[in-house]
């Protein structure tokens, strides 16, 4: 009955006039009208205050809610922005909310509403329309724009029907008169915020559907522990590390643990800190206050902020400068961050995922990553295995590829014969699932038919066809013997970078360099004893 378009009039007889719309051209349910207060007579064009009815309906929406909802602890929580020029309500409200779980960031003026609106990145906001440098519906549009997605909340004591109307055209969810009944407003952003993350679920639902990608796909024993440890950490807190090789998957596993946490309602923010300075990683990061540096025009935000209640992934943190690893430090420790520029400290709740494909124990040793971080990140670690050791899962990896390949270059259904299995079998990847889909794309996009063949196959420069993962007719040695070479040799000579690489104590590879005498690494290994 409330949520009915076809509004009561004076008589309590039903009106066929046509509803009021909100911004997104819907009917405006009945009971949101009602606790407002306003109800439309018979011929629709005046509005009627009826207060008598207001405590009766909240009454009822209270009674039906909390039955369901459980104590104050237990309800959805969310960080919300309340302006007032009033003192003592802007007071009460901010009181009553925070005793309801809610954070309450507050302001008295439009200006402090739109710097509050972008730094504070609310989750809804209640609002009062007339405020000393004008009024609410002056700045909504601003609002609304920056962020659709924010239930808005706009309370007034001098309400009409055409402000009503101005309104929720102009983005407001919700229209109440003073004297605000507090049990109402709490519960009315209970409701916003659900819907809101009911919103937020169906857009990842559809995402996923659309780009879901399954870690797990294979049959292979190390992809199938790599599951099982997942499973039983999937609930945890803790921070992990996932390590592997470019092109592995990492990214794609940080998003599935997101996607199946505690925390899947809330954002997933990433950033890769491979190549960043270190001034643009801690903008990226912390975010900054205005005139905090030359150009800083505005106040910014960091990730920190926007990834608050959700997860926050750090791609290739190796690469994150040494001044700027305590700061992460601190935040993981400490949940508090500052801005640059900014003197006091912000508080933040974010799970951590990392990744890199170097090997950080290496990195500690060439002091270029600092031992606590590590520990810290390190809490959960996980090793994303290469495709050449998993190659009994690149058949059913191949094949959802090609499927997920036509439906985005639209083309029809697209087959791989035998023979192009067998070579993408036998082929080593240095570039992993990443190299694999670049490979499928090539020949989908130059071939002239709808099966893919031997002769389709295009690899990249750097390693030919023909390049086998091991060939069974050499021994252990010689694979050894040229596998340290070629680490020597990407390391540019340097017995520690090889050695964490290799992950093993630089004592060992100085006794294999002259086992195996490795020409002038060897000599060096010798004048080192």
């Amino acid at each position: 009955m409330f949520g009915d378009p076809i509004y009561s009039n004076v008589r309590g007889q039903p009106s066929p006039t046509s509803p009021v719309l909100g911004a997104d051209k819907r009917p405006i349910p009945l009971f949101e009208i009602l606790l407002g207060g306003y109800f439309r007579n018979q011929q629709g064009r005046k509005w009627m205050q009826l207060r008598r009815c207001q405590p009766l309906l909240c009454s009822m929406f209270k009674t039906s809610n909390e039955e369901h909802a459980g104590p104050a602890e237990s309800m959805a929580q969310g960080r919300i922005l309340v302006v007032d020029d009033e003192p003592q309500f802007l007071g009460t409200a901010c009181r009553f909310l925070e005793a309801r779980g809610f954070e309450v960031i507050s302001g008295t003026c439009c200006r402090e509403a739109e710097e509050r609106w972008g730094s504070a990145k609310p989750d809804a906001a209640v609002l009062d329309y007339s405020l000393p440098d004008g009024n609410i519906l002056d700045i909504l549009p601003n609002l609304h724009a920056l962020d659709p997605s924010i239930p808005i909340v706009v309370l007034t004591g001098y309400a009409s029907i055409e402000l009503a109307v101005q309104a929720i055209k102009l983005g407001a969810e919700h229209f109440l008169t003073k004297p605000v009944d507090f049990p109402t407003l709490a519960l009315m952003l209970d409701r916003s915020l659900e819907n809101q993350r009911n919103r937020r679920k169906q857009a990842l639902d559809r995402r996923r559907g659309r780009n879901g990608v399954d870690p797990f796909l294979g049959n292979s024993g190390a992809i199938r522990k790599l599951a099982e440890t997942i499973k039983r950490i999937s609930s945890a807190e803790s921070p992990i590390l996932i390590q592997g090789e470019t092109g592995t998957g990492k990214s794609v596993l940080a998003r599935w643990i997101h996607e199946h946490s505690g925390r899947m309602k809330e954002a997933f923010v990433d950033l890769n800190c491979g190549g960043l300075t270190k001034d643009f990683l801690e903008t990226e990061l912390f975010g900054h206050e205005k005139g905090a540096f030359t150009g800083a025009v505005q106040a910014k935000p960091g990730l920190l902020e926007i990834a608050h209640k959700g997860t926050l992934f750090l791609d290739e943190i190796g690469d994150v400068d040494l001044q700027v690893q305590p700061k992460i430090l601190k935040v993981l420790e400490e949940k508090q961050f500052r801005r640059l520029g900014d003197v006091r400290d912000r508080r933040v709740d974010i799970r951590l995922i990392a990744a890199t494909h170097q090997n950080l124990i290496g990195l500690i040793r060439a002091k270029l990553f600092r031992s606590d971080l590590f520990f810290r990140v390190s809490t959960i670690p996980l090793v994303v295995p290469p495709l050449r050791e998993r190659t009994e899962d690149i058949e059913p990896l191949a094949n959802d590829l090609l499927e997920r390949l036509s439906s985005d270059l639209g083309c029809g259904h697209i087959e791989i014969t035998s023979e192009a299995m067998r070579r993408l079998r036998s082929y080593a990847w240095p570039g992993n699932i990443r190299e694999l889909r670049n490979v499928l794309e090539r020949a989908i996009l130059l071939g002239d038919t709808e099966v893919i063949g031997e002769k389709n196959l295009h690899f990249d420069e750097h390693e030919s066809p023909e390049t086998k993962i091991e060939t069974l007719d050499r021994s252990l040695e010689e694979v050894e013997r040229d596998y340290i070479s070629q680490v020597m040799h990407a390391a540019g000579g340097h017995v520690e970078g090889a050695a964490g690489r290799l992950r093993i104590p630089r004592s060992t590879l100085y006794a294999k360099l002259k086992q195996y005498k490795l020409g002038r690494c060897a000599q060096a290994a010798a004048s080192g004893s």
